[in-house]
């Protein structure tokens, strides 16, 4: 069953917004910290949990996922940096394929270690093609995969890249400024690549306030994902919480 593919799909069609939030294991000191960040994300009805990194310096993977299942229902998708990021208990992973690279180990070679040990789980697979987009500095996620960014002026670029991700059969599209990044990823940039998909655009990185969250989701995104910039500010998830419904009842009443 595609059950969060299809509510992500679902929520597209109805012009409903989602909002994720990003955990990164490496981020978090303890279990009691974990659960802050859950017990808030339960409070303001956060639709998703990701978990993942780019850089596991850590062996608390699976605690994190544990601790979310645990104290919440919200769905957990696991958003790996590598093919060491499984773990059976979260609901679904994202099988990103980085096609703003041309390194052939994020496009298929890390997929092929990772696809039987993933087929013997019960996670719903989530064929993702992953955009890289330069954010003023060089974030851990183009570092770690060895790639150049799409450069933050090349809308067409970016748009092209999401439609041969949609063409090859992928299922969303996700487009990353990095974890960390010094800027998010420009409205002309998500409005650009919005048009040229019919597919759920996912936007993540650099969205460390209110005004960017909401530019972004205005420009077309169809959920968001935020990670440092909630662990830095709590109030944060909050507003952007509150600035999603408020979209969403507004779009139930046209």
């Amino acid at each position: 069953m595609k059950e969060i593919l299809s509510q992500l799909q679902q929520s597209r069609n109805n012009e409903q917004k989602r909002f994720a939030v990003l955990i990164d294991p490496d981020k978090i000191g303890s279990s009691s910290e974990c659960l802050k960040i859950v017990n808030l994300c339960v409070e303001n009805r956060v639709d998703y949990f990701m978990v993942g990194g780019s850089l596991m310096t850590t062996n608390n993977f699976s605690e994190v996922i544990s601790v979310i299942k645990r104290h919440s229902t919200i769905p957990v998708i696991i958003f790996p940096g590598n093919n060491m990021q499984i773990d059976a208990a979260a609901d679904a992973i994202l099988f990103l394929s980085l096609i703003s690279g041309r390194n052939p180990e994020f496009l298929i070679g890390q997929h092929v270690v990772a696809a039987p040990v993933i087929k013997r789980t019960q996670l719903e697979v989530i064929p993702t093609g992953y955009v890289l987009v330069e954010a003023g500095n060089q974030t851990t996620a183009g570092y770690m995969s060895n790639t150049t960014p799409i450069p933050a002026d090349k809308f067409s670029i970016a748009a092209c890249t999401a439609l041969a991700g949609e063409m090859l059969g992928l299922q969303m599209i996700y487009l990353d400024a990095g974890s960390g990044a010094d800027q998010s990823i420009s409205q002309k940039m998500i409005s650009t690549v919005r048009k040229s998909i019919d597919l759920p655009l996912i936007v993540g990185g650099g969205i460390n306030n209110l005004s960017k969250a909401q530019k972004a989701l205005e420009a077309g995104a169809d959920m968001i994902v935020v990670g440092n910039g909630i662990e830095e500010d709590p109030d944060l998830l909050i507003g952007i919480a509150d600035k999603i419904q408020q979209m969403n009842a507004l779009s139930n009443v046209h």
